[in-house]
């Protein structure tokens, strides 16, 4: 009966994940599930986020309580099917590695990222997977490589993906070669000629999109596909206080309202991820970099870049994904090109979908990419 039997583990989201809380089961105790729903939600440094299980099941026994906070590889539940007995489950849970040896063999296996020299400049990388053509995930305006923390392990099943800090953000050099769309597609194709890599999916999130948006017109060659979530430069809208409060903001209070515009439910932004911000914010060079990008990107309140027009005309696949609830940049930028281009709306989702829906958004880019 043994063989029957799986065990529900804490996962390792992002390089410094080493411990969870548990938010709350969404099933009970010997209640079935399928395959892909949700069964237990869980507080990490970032965001609160939900894990889905690949396979139909049961959830045999619970084994870990609400309010919980146990390390990565720690046993959350077993999963087993009715015929399994009480006494199998037991002898399970008793057999099950002990949770530290657990936690610190996931965190000693787990990857690092590493700086690479890009034409002169360095910038921090986080590579996983390998084979396929590969993905590189571009992140937004003041946020880094982490931000990909649910969303890059699942695209690197059986593919190699790159995330990266931009220039000016992360682990990369804070000094900025220009600050504009076109600079910054240039340190992307710098990146990929360093990396080796002839073509890449991009996936680009806000000031992301924008970016790959510019690298896919300047160089269609490079780019197999284009993937943007919640993407810049498609319209004349966003919210300016956002942009503003974001640059400004040097305490917690400060910060904690100004992130909570990113996500629809504001409950799952975590105090330590408002922490993380600011210790960033502090570094040197990062206060003078933000407000170069700001004013390039977004003079007087509003986006400078209108490529609408050019991401319909591209001649590699497009697809654009946003939130329902984006109260950064409107979900109507998208909806304005949904007669030309994939387009998904998702409901209960604001400017963080590839966070608040990660399990959702893999499942588009993965079936986007091989299709």
């Amino acid at each position: 009966m043994m063989s029957q039997i799986t065990a529900l583990t804490m996962p390792k989201w992002g390089l410094t994940m080493t411990e969870g809380k548990i938010v709350r089961w969404l099933k009970r105790e010997g209640e079935g599930f399928g395959a892909g729903e949700e069964v237990i939600e869980i507080e990490t440094t970032k965001i609160t986020n939900v894990v889905e299980m690949p396979e139909a099941g049961r959830l045999g026994r619970i084994v870990a309580s609400e309010g919980a906070t146990l390390p990565v590889g720690a046993l959350l539940a077993v999963v087993a099917p009715e015929s399994v007995g009480d006494s199998e489950i037991e002898a399970f849970v008793a057999q099950f590695a002990p949770v530290e040896a657990a936690a610190e063999t996931v965190e000693s296996a787990g990857p690092q990222a590493r700086l690479v020299e890009a034409g002169g400049r360095r910038l921090n990388c986080l590579d996983l997977g390998e084979g396929g053509v590969p993905v590189l995930l571009l992140h937004g305006f003041g946020a880094d490589l982490n931000g990909w923390m649910f969303l890059q392990p699942a695209l690197a099943e059986g593919r190699r993906t790159i995330a990266l800090d931009l220039p000016g953000h992360g682990g990369s050099q804070k000094e900025l070669d220009g600050a504009g769309e076109a600079s910054f597609a240039a340190a992307i194709d710098r990146l990929l000629a360093a990396l080796e890599i002839e073509r890449a999916h991009l996936v680009g999130h806000s000031m992301g999109g924008g970016i790959a948006l510019a690298l896919a017109a300047r160089h269609p060659e490079r780019v197999a596909s284009l993937t943007l979530i919640a993407s810049a430069g498609l319209g004349p809208e966003i919210n300016a206080d956002f942009i503003a409060g974001f640059v400004r903001a040097q305490r917690r209070r400060e910060m904690q309202e100004v992130l909570s515009l990113l996500v629809h439910d504001p409950s799952q932004m975590s105090r330590q991820m408002v922490e993380d911000v600011l210790r960033y914010k502090r570094l040197d060079g990062v206060q003078a970099a933000l407000e170069e990008i700001a004013a390039e990107w977004f003079p007087n309140g509003v986006q400078r870049a209108g490529n609408a027009e050019a991401a319909a005309s591209l001649p590699m696949p497009v697809q654009l994904i946003w939130g329902r609830e984006d109260r950064i940049i409107p979900a109507a930028h998208a909806e304005a090109l949904a007669a030309r281009l994939r387009v998904h709306i998702l409901p209960q989702t604001g400017h963080l979908p590839h966070m608040e829906k990660a399990g959702e958004v893999a499942r588009l880019i993965k079936g986007f990419i091989a299709g």
